[in-house]
């Protein structure tokens, strides 16, 4: 059975925890406070992408969550700018393609929800994720935009849409 990209639903907010912090656990230099990893809406991220402008799309195989990726209009950014948000796939969907299938889908999300830029943040260990972002046309930043709360992150990266 092919997988699926679908919008989030609060059956995937457990899998979904799951997927994130697993994939912190994985670098054990990456910190976890000030982070995704500590975020108590990383529990209920359902909830979270009710929030006008934002939305999260699930990657699914025979009803398993391999990951997912979302938007979100993080407070302070730029007009225009969305943020490109809880971007994990678990490491039995990596390496496969889906993780450019799943940030393809978030750039058409943004650009049919009206954004121009899409802004993101992350830690030069998520290496491959970084190389992903590069070859996806991500500038590198000098410093973070808008108020995410994760001031652990050291990587800031801005694409036009």
């Amino acid at each position: 059975m092919p997988v699926t990209i679908r919008n989030i639903s609060p059956a995937d907010n457990a899998a979904l925890a799951a997927i994130i912090r697993n994939t912190f656990d994985e670098f054990e230099t990456v910190p976890k406070t000030g982070t995704v990893y500590s975020d108590p809406e990383t529990d209920h991220l359902s909830d979270l992408f009710r929030v006008p402008g934002s939305a999260y799309y699930i990657a699914e195989e025979d009803g398993v969550i391999l990951g997912g990726c979302g938007l979100f209009p993080t407070a302070g950014l730029p007009d225009g700018c969305v943020e490109l948000v809880k971007y994990y796939l678990s490491i039995a969907a990596r390496g496969k393609g889906l993780g450019r299938t799943l940030m393809e889908q978030t750039f058409e999300g943004a650009r049919q929800l009206g954004y121009k830029n899409i802004y993101l943040e992350s830690f030069p260990d998520f290496t491959k994720a970084i190389s992903i972002y590069e070859k996806a046309g991500f500038q590198y930043l000098d410093k973070p935009l808008g108020n995410s709360g994760h001031f652990a992150c050291t990587v800031w990266m801005l694409k036009p849409l």
